[in-house]
């Protein structure tokens, strides 16, 4: 076997493998034996069948078969010989095969990309203070009596105000045409969360029980329901019911009616200052390493494989369409453009990809390795916030061939703890997230 391997990107090979005639021969020669022994000619006992025979009743499907076979066999041969590895299923090209003749193939596929990484250690970097107040103890707490509140009807003839919940009825028009899809009754809706759309919600207050009403409302062309986006749309709009939330008190025997072994309301307030605590602590140590990486990803300069962006897109939109069917949704009844997220997704899933082969250089350069007790942690972490057995994620993740991915992410925290341990971390009140710049500038 022959083989030569061509540059078309940094990230982009072209492998060309070449099977002697000899090999190909003695592969067609054992392919017809086999098959005489199976085939079931009239006049013909088994394994006395002639080749000629069989070459005309099973000529393509030999070849076919044999084909698979030579490339089944070599491929991993030749990726072995030239040391390069394909990050997806490479793009195969092949010639007719033919006995007597040289069999010739060729797979395109695209690698991990060659670089250096320098100076990312000792890397000056801010850290954010931790800081969890009063008042964020008493918001954590009014969620959780909202999460436990109940809609009641009000009782008193009185029109929608601002924080009612409206059950309404309602269908969408552009002109006189019926929109598909948009279309719902008995549909729930906060007054004045800007759930629906700013305008339309703004239209029900006043309304009283049993209204009816069109309310019309110019969409903007960033609306995130593509059906609806940079549309002028008429609702023909009932109203059927006006709800209110009634919130439980907050005192010893709500703290206790919450489970979790809770005593009174103090120890509620605890547990609340403790969780978010945790919670804030994980952003800390996130928003740090994040920014540390940003820094070290801005230094270096390579070509992505685009097999490896893709993959991380699909992931994204597979959370999203795993989320929408848990509530009874889909990407069609969202409204949401599946083309729409790809476009949207695919700079943080460049940025994503990036960082990760930053990360994985610099493992290797400082020969840091996932080891058996970092997997079983890995594990044991997984079944935490699973709420499962670790032996029982193990399984699955084997079972299904998956382990790899897992080991990938350990070894990515891995080398981030090494960069924090050899950083110069400099502790501040607050830092302003990119989010929040990013709204600025939209508003």
């Amino acid at each position: 076997m022959k083989t030569t391997l061509e540059d078309i990107s940094t990230v982009k090979k072209k492998l060309l493998i070449e099977i002697e005639s000899s090999e190909v021969d003695k592969k067609l020669d054992e392919a017809y034996r086999d098959l005489s022994k199976r085939a079931k000619i009239p006049g013909f006992r088994p394994g006395k069948v002639p080749r000629k025979i069989l070459e005309g009743r099973f000529g393509d499907q030999v070849l076919e078969d044999v084909t698979k076979d030579l490339i089944s066999e070599t491929f991993p041969q030749a990726i072995n010989e030239v040391e390069t590895f394909p990050l997806g299923p490479p793009l195969l090209e092949k010639e007719t095969l033919k006995q007597g003749q040289n069999f010739k193939y060729s797979a395109v596929m695209e690698v991990r990309p060659k670089f250096e990484v320098k100076d990312y250690l000792g890397l000056d970097v801010e850290k954010e203070k931790l800081s969890v107040t009063d008042e964020d103890v008493v918001k954590q707490l009014e969620q959780i009596r909202e999460s436990n509140g109940k809609l009641t009807s009000i009782e008193e003839q009185r029109p929608i105000q601002k924080d009612d919940y409206a059950i309404l009825d309602y269908e969408g028009f552009e002109g006189d045409s019926p929109l598909e899809g948009i279309k719902s009754p008995n549909f729930l809706l906060k007054v004045g969360s800007n759930d629906f759309h700013p305008k339309f919600e703004e239209a029900l207050i006043g309304l009283n029980k049993e209204d009816k009403t069109e309310i019309k409302v110019d969409f903007e062309e960033t609306y995130h329901h593509s059906k609806l986006a940079g549309k002028s749309v008429k609702f023909k709009t009932k109203i059927t019911d006006i709800k209110e939330m009634a919130l439980p008190d907050l005192n010893d025997e709500f703290a206790k009616n919450l489970g979790a072994e809770l005593k009174d309301l103090a120890d509620l307030k605890d547990k609340v200052r403790e969780s978010i605590t945790a919670q804030e602590e994980k952003g800390i140590d996130r928003g740090l390493k994040q920014r540390l990486i940003e820094k070290i990803s801005a230094g270096v300069d390579f070509e992505l494989p685009q097999v490896l962006v893709d993959s991380e897109v699909d992931y994204a939109i597979e959370n999203i369409k795993q989320n929408l069917i848990r509530s009874g949704s889909d990407l069609e009844k969202a409204g949401i453009s599946e083309e729409n997220i790809r476009k949207d997704f695919r700079p943080a899933s460049e940025k994503r990809v990036k960082d990760m082969l930053v990360l994985g250089e610099i493992a290797r350069q400082e020969e840091i390795t996932v080891e058996e007790e970092d997997l079983a942690e890995g594990y044991k972490d997984l079944a935490a916030s699973m709420g499962q057995d670790p032996e029982t994620i193990r399984k699955y993740y084997e079972a299904r061939k998956i382990e790899d991915s897992l080991k990938e992410k350990l070894l990515e925290e891995k080398a981030l703890n090494y960069l924090v341990e050899h950083a110069n971390i400099t502790e501040v009140d607050k830092i302003e997230k990119v989010e929040d710049n990013n709204k600025k500038e939209n508003d």
